[in-house]
């Protein structure tokens, strides 16, 4: 059956950030710089590994989920906010742009050219997630939120990105940019984000964890596989032609600002 009509009305494609767009957690990412530049310690560093390891292996359950909740609160404490955030802004390409599955930058791609915006959704911090979403062209961001004092964290969470805390903040924007929820897509790859893709009219489990899995068959959810990660320049390709006639004005816009944005988040090295 085809989909009905959204001429005329905004649309919203919502991605979960970690093992959605980039093939691993965006925090443990960024471990290893943060403790070179005196952030983490080398215990904190060892245990972020364990965790992931966990992650990788079986997913993000609620416990490890609140596991790691617990481990960003206790450890961030005290860290200089501007510091974590140029450290982010020095190594995100180097660091991120190898792990982005490139079925993930064509999906994106493709809803741009059907006139889509492209909303992250992410249990990370927003310091980590706000970059990497800005580098794929984004258009807007929603993120775990820590409390800042003096320009420190303070160990507290002001907003926490999980859960039904995903569907909170999709709402808030949705109600600000005039989205309906029933017209709009999600993308995640955890159980615990069946709020999240229950909240929309067009939900998609990407690589899915066993939990999930078992849900999208149970609902006649869209499975799907990225398992392409990697240097994204050279996977760069221009749209089917089939669909830039089909939506020649809005798609060559949508292109461009694609490439755009591809040619920022590359940055080649030796410049």
């Amino acid at each position: 059956m085809d989909e009905p009509s959204t001429a005329g009305r905004r649309v919203a494609a919502f991605f979960d950030l970690d093992k959605t767009v980039i093939a691993t957690s965006s925090m443990f990412v960024f471990s290893r710089p943060f403790y070179t530049q005196g952030l983490l310690k080398r215990r904190a560093v060892l245990k972020s590994n364990y965790v992931h390891f966990l992650f990788l292996l079986s997913g993000a359950d609620h416990d490890r989920m609140e596991r790691m909740r617990a481990q960003l609160t206790s450890v961030c404490a005290g860290w200089n906010v501007e510091q974590v955030k140029s450290i982010v802004a020095e190594k995100l390409h180097e660091l991120v742009d190898p792990l982005i599955y490139a079925e993930a930058i064509d999906l994106i791609a493709d809803h741009k050219i059907r006139g889509h915006d492209v909303v992250i959704v992410s249990a990370s911090g927003e310091e980590i997630v706000a970059p990497i979403a800005r580098a794929l062209g984004a258009a807007h961001t929603a993120a775990t939120r820590m409390v800042v004092a003096d320009g420190k964290y303070t160990g507290a969470v002001e907003f926490y990105c999980y859960g039904k805390g995903k569907v909170t903040a999709i709402e808030e924007i949705a109600a600000r940019e005039g989205y309906d929820l029933a017209d709009c897509y999600a993308y995640s790859d955890s159980n615990t984000d069946v709020p999240l893709l229950t909240a929309v009219g067009h939900p998609t489990a990407v690589n899915p964890d066993r939990s999930l899995r078992r849900e999208a068959q149970g609902r006649g959810w869209p499975i799907v596989t990225f398992s392409n990660p990697g240097p994204l320049w050279a996977r760069v390709q221009p749209p089917p032609f089939t669909m830039v006639a089909a939506t020649a004005v809005v798609g060559l816009s949508a292109a461009l600002t694609g490439v755009i944005s591809f040619s920022v988040l590359r940055r080649r090295r030796g410049r």
